[in-house]
């Protein structure tokens, strides 16, 4: 092979989405928001719809991916990011909406929002990250923090007899009617990102079809506020985040896959 054979397009295996921007990722050096701006991207710039889209950041680690990415964007209050992409969708209802948020942003202070948009069914897409932890703040304990789990205002641990246990609004909002895809996946490893991939194209798709939410979570670490390297805090979420969060579909095609 000729060394020019590797740049030529049909010999490419990845390269940088074009709508990345040169802005360099704020993200903690092995945090899955990495990974996931690229997916985002890639998926945009592949559906060949970066000029009919439009994206809500929030508050949070979330709020930076507009840096990242060449899109429009919008900004919103804390937790209210379903709330704006509806009035978004509703005014303009050709344009591809979706949110980004975290766990702090989705399912404690936006938890109302979330619950009443997909109960609804508005036709956005719902991209959650879910690290267990106020990431950006200083490591506080979420509502998605699991029990045991040590947090800067959980130091012995979560206490479910004090705080109560930790909640799985992703199998919640697939309990409503407005819900149509629902999945929760990962970025931990190549394969688990092909299938984040994959699914946020399927998440994109089922706006296209008007078929009401599409709603994907992504299971990652935060290394910096669980107090770990970045390969210990990847085998910490094997071992202990994804017994609670199982990775899979959990509603297809509008058809709960579990009880």
């Amino acid at each position: 092979m000729e060394a020019t054979d590797i740049i030529k397009p049909e010999n490419i295996v990845y390269q940088r989405s074009r709508l990345m921007t040169d802005q360099v990722l704020s993200f903690c050096p092995g945090c899955g928001h990495g990974t996931v701006t690229h997916l985002v991207a890639e998926v945009i710039e592949e559906l060949g719809i970066e000029n009919e889209v439009i994206g809500i950041a929030p508050v949070g680690c979330a709020v930076t991916i507009y840096d990242f990415i060449a899109i429009d964007w919008i900004g919103a209050a804390h937790g209210r990011a379903t709330a704006v992409a509806t009035a978004v969708k509703r005014v303009l209802p050709d344009r591809y909406v979706f949110t980004y948020q975290g766990d702090g942003d989705l399912a404690a202070i936006g938890t109302a929002e979330t619950i009443h948009t997909c109960n609804r069914g508005e036709n956005i897409t719902v991209i959650f990250i879910n690290n267990g932890i106020y990431g950006m703040t200083g490591g506080q304990m979420a509502p998605t923090t699991l029990a045991g789990m040590k947090t800067s205002t959980s130091p012995f641990g979560r206490d479910v007899s004090v705080q109560g246990p930790p909640i799985d609004i992703t199998r919640m909002v697939a309990m409503l009617d407005g819900t149509y895809y629902v999945t929760r996946q990962a970025v931990h490893t190549p394969a688990a990102v092909r299938k984040t991939k994959k699914a946020l194209l399927k998440a994109f798709e089922v706006q296209k079809e008007k078929k009401g939410v599409a709603f994907v979570e992504v299971v990652s670490n935060c290394n910096s506020g669980w107090k770990m390297s970045p390969v210990d805090a990847n085998r910490w979420m094997e071992e202990n985040m994804f017994k609670y969060y199982p990775l899979g579909d959990i509603k297809v095609d509008g058809q709960l896959l579990i009880k």
